[in-house]
């Protein structure tokens, strides 16, 4: 399925393009952005080369992830999400926002439109995330959204120099109807 377009209350997500590199910066070379990420901070030739990947991995098929750019309906780059289709009918999760849009209730606006998008136009059953445990704003996004908690991966990520744990969060497709329909 490409290309992918999927509008939420006040964001769109759409495929990255490759004059995407630049504005990427401000978030994938923030560090206030990457200390809740499973990446270290990026320089322009790090986030082009991740752009260009994701562009080109968009036009694959079968398609193995859906990396989508967060924007603001005048097109303005504000963020991320991501399904990486992982097993049978199920899909890990990954968002970020720039930080100068925390609050601002667009993370939860575009992890709702892709997790929607997962299960209704993928089919899928199971999405989860693993989210660092000091990140309380991702853990609140994951939680309003139905997500369970599932437990902590010890030692799970090595970003910033040092190993860190994730906690486990997952929505199953029937779980996410019962929420959608309430």
């Amino acid at each position: 399925m490409y290309p992918v377009m999927l509008k939420g209350r006040a964001v769109i997500l759409r495929e990255f393009r490759s004059d995407d590199a630049a504005p990427s910066l401000s978030l994938v070379g923030d560090e206030r952005v990457t200390q809740w990420l499973s990446f270290d901070n990026r320089d322009l030739e790090a986030a082009t080369a991740m752009i260009e990947g994701a562009v080109a991995r968009a036009k694959l098929e079968p398609r193995n992830e859906y990396y989508l750019a967060v924007t603001l309906p005048g097109d303005d780059l504000i963020g991320f999400a991501r399904l990486g289709l992982d097993g049978v009918k199920a899909a890990k999760l990954g968002y970020a926002i720039r930080a100068d849009q925390w609050g601002s209730g667009y993370a939860t606006d575009a992890v709702r439109t892709l997790t929607e998008f997962g299960f209704r136009d993928l089919g899928l059953h199971r999405i989860s995330a693993a989210i660092g445990p000091d990140n309380a704003a991702s853990v609140a996004v994951a939680e309003r959204l139905g997500m369970q908690y599932e437990g902590r991966i010890r030692d799970h990520v090595f970003t910033n120099g040092a190993w860190r744990d994730s906690l486990l969060y997952s929505v199953l497709a029937d779980e996410w109807n019962t929420i959608r329909s309430a």
